[in-house]
């Protein structure tokens, strides 16, 4: 939070977001926050769709000592109420359109407008800026679409260890200005503006994802950086004629090999990221036009973050622990997890410290006590230049035990059958690997933040 008063006090005229400078975002968190300082709750929810609004009252609402609890756009109220009955949170701050939403019975504020908030610049500092690396900054919910979420702390000692390790293995640059259209209610939208705020750089802040404003914002040198999810960039870069991007951490699911081809011919710098809520999002990193050789990897740890394998097999693989200074202490009203992340990913780390992915645990199919996992078959199906998106699920079998069933869909105007999926798949496949069902549907079902949803996909769709 600090960063930010610097920023106003040593280049108060640099731009921070979107048009708006340093002095101005200042000055709108000063005034918000003068508001929200009188709150008696201690904890407080967020509901709204990107905007600099958002970004302002989530930094006054912190700079005010709130816990904010950010809060997906995608709930439904009864979803809401659980979590804010959960957490003990009885006033939530929301944009106008996310009124209808919210359960009622609570107290809500709705945001003032952006011309109101900052037109009075010159309000008197008297808050505190000094954070206590335990104190909580933010709180988001994981699983949260199930039902059965579970509720992370995000303290500040995270933050701060996160940003300075980012910047260490990034760079940065007086140009730097980072696109911001992942949600800030999630993880990755957050880091974006801490990163920004703690460099001293740019963000420019999305509504939503909007391809002929992400094109024109790349290709008029506007923006540098970006966060995405591949399904996104798949999308975006065959449209992408020109660009000075210096960074695209991209993350979040499974990245096709295609796609990372096809960037290195356009040298998009992609630097593939691995991280989660529970460590303030990038905790593994690297860029695939520097190790080309490393493609299949996720990176190495960030400086101050180990990766340990626990119970590896004769070739190594295991499951993924995380330890350092970004990893939460653990879940609210859970057990301490003291200093060590099981992710329930499985995977190993090469002779050169770079860390592989093989899959979720939960995704394991184990089928005649042969252990299959999903990803070997999604990046062989992906190899097939008529797929556009694909996912490998267990399905309980009498015999086996489980056995995997491949659902996938093809890019506009391209179509396979199921056999002769199978028949591509049978050729570089061990029989037991091999999908006893093929399910061909228009789009697989995905989530706010663009992942595909493996729980929503179901034979008798």
């Amino acid at each position: 939070m600090e960063w930010l008063r610097y920023g106003a006090q040593h280049y108060p005229d640099r731009i921070c977001i979107n048009e708006y400078t340093y002095n101005d975002i200042y000055g709108g968190v000063l005034h918000v926050a003068s508001e929200l300082i009188h709150l008696e709750s201690s904890r407080v929810a967020i509901l709204s769709d990107n905007s600099v609004t958002m970004a302002i009252y989530v930094l006054a609402a912190m700079l005010a000592h709130k816990e904010v609890l950010l809060l997906n756009v995608h709930l439904k109220p009864n979803e809401i109420g659980n979590q804010l009955k959960q957490l003990g949170v009885t006033t939530v701050l929301h944009s106008k359109e996310r009124y209808n939403q919210l359960p009622s019975l609570l107290r809500t504020i709705e945001f003032e407008p952006l011309e109101s908030i900052l037109s009075n610049l010159n309000l008197e500092d008297t808050f505190d800026w000094n954070f206590d690396d335990a104190v909580i900054a933010a709180i988001m919910n994981t699983s949260a679409t199930t039902g059965q979420f579970k509720s992370v702390p995000l303290r500040w000692g995270q933050i701060r260890a996160h940003i300075q390790a980012s910047q260490e293995v990034l760079d940065k640059t007086d140009q730097d200005n980072w696109l911001m259209v992942l949600p800030l209610f999630h993880v990755s939208g957050l880091s974006i503006l801490m990163r920004s705020l703690y460099n001293g750089t740019a963000i420019t802040i999305l509504a939503k994802y909007d391809e002929a404003k992400v094109l024109e914002l790349i290709e008029s040198d506007q923006i540098n950086m970006m966060s995405l999810v591949p399904t996104i960039l798949t999308q975006l870069e065959p449209k992408i004629t020109h660009h000075t991007l210096r960074v695209i951490l991209l993350g979040g699911e499974f990245i096709p090999m295609a796609l990372i081809d096809a960037c290195e011919k356009k040298s998009l710098p992609i630097y593939k990221t691995y991280g989660m809520t529970e460590t303030f999002s990038q905790s593994v990193t690297f860029s695939v036009l520097d190790y080309p050789h490393k493609r299949d990897s996720v990176g190495k740890p960030l400086p101050g973050m180990q990766v340990r394998i626990d119970n590896p097999d004769a070739d190594g693989v295991g499951e993924i622990h995380l330890t350092g200074p970004m990893v939460m202490t653990g879940y609210i009203d859970k057990e301490p997890i003291n200093g060590d992340l099981n992710t329930d990913d499985i995977g190993y780390v090469d002779e050169d410290g770079f860390v592989y992915i093989l899959n979720r645990r939960k995704d394991l199919i184990i089928s005649g006590g042969e252990n299959i996992y999903p990803k070997e078959l999604e990046d062989l199906v992906y190899t097939l230049p008529t797929v556009k998106e694909c996912a490998v699920v267990p399905v309980s079998d009498p015999k086996w035990g489980q056995v995997p069933a491949l659902f996938v869909a093809f890019h506009d105007g391209e179509s396979m059958t199921a056999d002769a999926i199978l028949s591509f798949m049978t050729s570089s496949l061990a029989k037991y690997k091999i999908p006893k069902y093929v399910r061909i549907l228009p789009a697989l079902p995905r989530n706010g933040t663009g992942k595909i949803v493996r729980n929503k996909l179901r034979l008798e769709d």
